[in-house]
């Protein structure tokens, strides 16, 4: 499927009437953040027009100081912008601007998006359809299996899995999802040339190369703790919910817990050994209201409609995420799957394919929860 992504970050030679030039432009000014952002462009129209303002202009705007007018209207110089730019080229980054077509829908939604998004690889249509997992950094073999476990499964079962790279949890729902042949994005809390912690680099190359890595951050720009909360914002706003696997009780996960619910996104808690202190903050949030997680299919019936956003055009009907990514055989298969038990006769007689071909893709249709078995030779929707 055809990448989202179309920004022209190709072309670096600086030029301000470009949107997503003008964007990153804004975006580098020294001491104009993500709700600045969005607060300039949502009074002016556009980053173009922002550049362009006098900063009596931009100090009529409720919340434009001197200070800050005054860095817009000098803003970083054009030198930075284009090697900036050039950098991006150089390495293949793409860029995204809040107000391209191809800027994540969701996360354009929460309070503060990034004004531009830097991308290595692709965004996809079926990325709507996302689950953050977070958790400890440092996980034990218990919270490292649950991660990769639920990873794979709701990749398998059609979701996108959104994490943050970092060592523990994320790594595990990184590769996780990876190893089930799914999708995976990662958002970085450092520049996307600046892969932090370093042993995750390979990790990162094989993300973007099925999925996609992300920052809101300039391309060299160092890993610094304050960055890492800001970081998770994006890693929840690019989800349906997030789904916390072993937390102490002041852990950054909770951070990412209370960012979900600031944004009406659901929020998942795997339980654990009660005197583990890794936990605690999962057992804290589950007292406190989260979904108690044990398998892939108590978040999808706890994400329910939202979990089946996609409507067939031809039959006006909605899809269940997992369809969005079935092959031709698998799609006839389902098809000849009725809601009342389907004996496998009537499969073959459906399909014309072989036997075993058919109980091979009903196998993975099970796996993806779309068909059940309910005899030794009879399935249903």
């Amino acid at each position: 499927m055809k990448s989202l992504s179309q920004s022209s970050t190709r072309s670096f030679e600086l030029d301000l009437s470009n949107p997503v030039h003008a964007a990153l432009c804004l975006a580098m000014t020294p001491g104009l953040g993500p709700r600045t952002f969005r607060l300039l462009t949502e009074a002016l129209g556009s980053p173009q027009q922002v550049l362009e303002s006098a900063p009596s202009v931009l100090r009529e705007i409720p919340g434009i100081g001197q200070k800050l007018s005054h860095a817009v209207a000098t803003r970083c110089s054009n030198a930075q912008v284009h090697e900036e730019l050039q950098r991006c080229d150089e390495h293949k980054i793409d860029l995204l601007s809040l107000s391209d077509p191809g800027y994540p829908r969701r996360l354009r939604e929460i309070y503060d998006p990034p004004g531009v998004v830097y991308l290595r690889g692709h965004l996809l249509p079926q990325d709507d359809l996302a689950i953050a997992i977070v958790g400890t950094r440092h996980a034990t073999r218990y919270g490292i299996r649950q991660a990769e476990r639920l990873a794979s499964g709701l990749a398998m079962a059609g979701f996108t899995i959104v994490s943050g790279l970092a060592r523990g949890i994320d790594a595990a729902a990184h590769r996780g999802a990876l190893a089930a042949g799914g999708r995976t994005l990662a958002v970085l809390g450092s520049g996307l040339l600046n892969i932090y912690p370093p042993e995750h680099g390979e990790l990162s190359h094989q993300i973007a190369a099925t999925g996609a890595v992300l920052s809101e951050y300039p391309t060299l720009q160092a890993p610094k703790s304050g960055a890492f909360p800001q970081r998770n914002r994006i890693v929840t706003g690019l989800s349906l919910g997030v789904i916390v696997v072993e937390a102490a009780e002041r852990s950054g996960a909770l951070i990412s817990a209370r960012l979900a619910g600031e944004q009406n996104r659901d929020v998942f808690a795997v339980p654990g050994q009660i005197d583990n202190r890794v936990t605690g903050g999962c057992h804290q949030l589950i007292r406190d209201g989260a979904t108690l997680v044990r398998s892939v299919d108590d978040v999808i019936e706890q994400l329910g409609p939202l979990a089946c956003p996609a409507a067939d055009q031809n039959e006006n009907k909605i899809l269940h995420p997992a369809e969005l990514q079935l092959n031709e055989q698998e799609t006839l298969v389902l098809q000849a799957v009725e809601s009342i038990p389907t004996g496998i006769d009537a499969i073959l007689q459906a399909t014309g394919l072989p036997v075993q071909r058919i109980l091979a893709t009903l196998s993975v249709l099970e796996i993806r929860h779309l068909v059940r078995r309910v005899s030794g030779t009879e399935y249903c929707r």
